[in-house]
């Protein structure tokens, strides 16, 4: 027996349905980016409570590195499957790491309820994105897509903001606790409003689980690789051999298992396409670039500007508003116009600019110079990030565009586990070498529990050798990412622009077809 599939076009839905489907996925993407930010501001008191400045990254790499891990599983499930439920599975795991986050009595525990939100925190992520390319058109997806970048925008400063004000409030916890109503408000949205086509299959789907196994180990053994390697072990030890043995090993049995796999959790194919192929490789960069910036400038502007928590999350404002802006005027430019190569190419080479300003920072820099160095990088990543994931969705049929999606971002967060592993391992050790050297004997050591306020109230001496040293360790290291944005430049530039759809079609197995809400569609058995 054949079977055949029909490309069916799903009828329009109303456009107040839409509205209120997209503010439930906005809810869902606001939890997701929140918490890759809000410990930004509060890290340096946390690390300092908990006596855990040499696991500092690990608040930030741990998540992260979850969320990379699930995003290729997500995408993979919803289109086998469908998202709804998976949506809110991922917000059910979301709240769960809260809670375990927001209980923890020391650092341990503290980065296990981390990484048990990211892998909630994933499938937020890509199962928003990915939602919207199920009822919405290409042509007109590029507005949402750019609000989808200007929530993201937002939780880049509110959270700092929010985890400052915690931090001198009600305390820390509530970075935590605060996800709990607005995980349980998400779930309710996608109850209420989430009504999509039934995903309909002829077959049991059959999850990939070796090819999920192996891509968890090939990521983690990455991560703590870049995490580990010249910092905690010297790059020539067992350890970090065994690591990379390990990654290369784990890639290449990957490559050969999703190539026999029945449903791969990331097909091969993919590659094949050049559109695809570029804006993978320009997003993996920009993830490298962005965390690795953002990830310790908030830390930077308390311990060098001398800012509280709160006026450091203020200070990202500006960042915000350049991404904010950007995000929504290029979405909503593509949908006016159908062009838009040039947004992500034009957004990249402003990041290389930003990039180049920022490792110029000294200590007596001007606040508001600083600020408008963190609103031109702003603008150029508002310009990038959302319009690489039109780009890739309007690369591929409706049926694979969650699994596409969750490629692309996969290799973004994979980017994003590298930088702020990398930055913050080079950060790290570079801040230890100067303090040992530049602080009195003895002085050094109790580096560990140094906070903003701790700092602040040093004798003048001290005080200022302790924010040269914080300058110095990571103001060059933006000088060294610069270079490998260029790179990013030059592959968006080969990008052909293929015109986007403005239809929403799905193919549909010919055999047992079902009538669901907006696809009307026919059973039909061809032997």
């Amino acid at each position: 027996m054949r079977t055949e599939t029909k490309p069916i076009k799903s009828k329009s839905k109303p456009q107040k349905h839409i509205l209120l489907m997209f503010a439930g996925l906005m809810m869902a993407m606001l939890l997701s980016s929140l918490d890759q930010t809000i410990f930004s501001t509060a890290l340096p008191t946390i690390v300092g409570e908990l006596n855990g400045v040499d696991h500092m990254l690990w608040v930030t790499t741990a998540y992260i590195l979850a969320a990379t891990i699930v995003l290729p599983v997500y995408g993979k499930v919803g289109d086998l499957i469908g998202r709804k439920g998976l949506l809110i599975t991922a917000i059910s795991i979301f709240i769960f790491g809260s809670i375990v986050g927001g209980l923890a009595g020391d650092m341990t525990w503290l980065i296990i309820g981390r990484a048990i939100q990211g892998l909630g925190g994933g499938g937020l992520m890509i199962l928003s994105q990915a939602t919207i390319a199920d009822v919405v058109p290409a042509r007109e997806r590029g507005k949402y897509m750019g609000i989808m970048g200007g929530v993201f925008a937002l939780s880049s400063v509110a959270g700092p903001l929010l985890g400052g004000w915690f931090t001198e409030g009600i305390g820390w916890r509530w970075a935590f606790w605060m996800n709990i109503p607005l995980g349980l408000l998400a779930i309710a949205s996608a109850i209420l409003f989430l009504h999509l086509p039934k995903v309909v299959n002829e077959h049991k789907p059959k999850l990939d689980i070796l090819g999920m196994l192996l891509l968890a180990m090939t990521s983690t053994a990455l991560v703590l690789l870049t995490t580990w390697g010249g910092t905690t072990y010297d790059w020539n030890s067992v350890v970090i051999i065994g690591l990379i043995i390990t990654t290369i090993l784990a890639a290449i049995s990957f490559v050969f298992v999703e190539s026999r796999a029945a449903e791969p959790i990331m097909p091969l194919h993919l590659f094949k396409k050049k559109n695809f192929l570029l804006t993978t490789g320009a997003g993996l960069i920009i993830g490298v670039a962005m965390f690795g910036a953002l990830a310790y400038i908030p830390t930077y502007l308390q311990m060098v500007t001398g800012a509280s928590a709160t006026n450091a999350g203020f200070m990202m404002i500006p960042m915000m508003a350049g991404m904010l802006i950007s995000s929504i005027a290029s979405g909503a430019l593509v949908t006016k116009t159908g062009r838009y190569k040039w947004f992500p190419v034009a957004g990249t080479a402003i990041v290389v600019g930003a990039l180049l300003l920022l490792s110029t920072m000294q200590p007596d820099l001007p606040v508001w110079m600083l600020c408008s160095y963190l609103a031109l990088l702003g603008t150029g990543l508002g310009l990038s990030m959302q319009i690489l994931v039109l780009i890739v969705q309007n690369t591929f049929p409706l049926r694979e565009v969650g699994t596409a999606t969750a490629s692309n971002n996969y290799f973004r967060q994979i980017g994003a586990s590298i930088g702020a592993a990398v930055v913050g391992s080079l950060f790290a050790s570079r801040l230890a070498d100067l303090l040992s050297q530049r602080l009195p004997v003895g002085g050094a050591a109790n580096s560990n529990s140094f906070t903003p306020d701790i700092v602040k109230h040093l004798p003048p001496e001290i005080n200022e050798v302790i924010i040269g040293s914080y300058n110095d360790a990571l103001a060059p290291i933006f000088l060294y990412i610069a270079p490998l944005v260029v790179v990013a430049v030059i592959l968006l530039s080969f990008v052909k622009e293929k015109p986007l759809r403005t239809s929403v079609e799905r193919d549909i197995p010919s055999e047992s077809l079902q009538i669901d809400g907006s696809s009307a569609v026919l059973s039909k058995n061809r032997t």
